[in-house]
């Protein structure tokens, strides 16, 4: 009832006469639903995705924070690993050529043989090979001595300031009627931090 009053015949009369009105009062009907559904609906679309997606950034950034929040001790392990790393590049061979490396090497073996109170038969040295970002030189010895002896010898060899490893033993005593003499044929490795562009 109330509509009805609102529309009477007078104001029925009025649209009917007014074209032009008529034609701005569907203009402007048409303008609303355009605007609601390029303008605002796209809007209300975005905004419900948005809140999908909140939880999956709140988590993100929760994440975050706690990397954040490690950085203090991730910077002090990242110092002691720097440190280590730099006390056991000192136990590496110097040079920056594996021949040169390999000089060291026989050096410090000669100096261990020596004090093991063994006698060295023979000695060579072997192809280097790469290992990991390393270089690894190894030399092969023959040398003779007693069981008391050799095994002085891997001793000394394993608590030498360099970064040693015995890679391959083999063991045979020098003559049947001598079993304390032992002739121990070893593979000893040093390693060496290559530099670029060398070999």
């Amino acid at each position: 009832k109330e509509v009805m009053k609102i529309i009477t015949p007078g104001t029925a009369a009025f649209f009917m006469n007014n074209p032009l009105l008529n034609i701005r009062l569907g203009g402007f009907v048409v303008t609303f639903l355009a605007l609601y559904l390029y303008v605002v609906e796209p809007l209300l679309d975005r905004y419900r995705e948005l809140a999908e997606l909140l939880p999956a950034r709140e988590a993100t950034l929760e994440a975050r924070r706690r990397l954040i929040a490690q950085r203090p001790r991730l910077i002090e392990e990242l110092a002691e690993a720097t440190t280590l790393f730099d006390q056991q590049t000192q136990r590496l061979l110097p040079g920056p050529t594996a021949p040169l490396a390999a000089s060291d090497l026989q050096r410090v073996v000669k100096d261990v043989t020596t004090s093991a109170n063994v006698d060295v038969r023979s000695e060579r040295v072997l192809p280097p090979n790469e290992l990991a970002g390393l270089q690894e030189v190894p030399i092969e010895l023959t040398v003779a001595g007693s069981l008391r002896d050799t095994v002085a010898l891997l001793a000394q060899i394993e608590r030498t300031s360099r970064l040693l490893t015995v890679k391959d033993v083999k063991v045979r005593v020098v003559a049947v009627g001598q079993p304390r003499e032992l002739l121990t044929t070893l593979t000893v490795a040093g390693y060496l931090l290559p530099t670029p562009g060398t070999n």
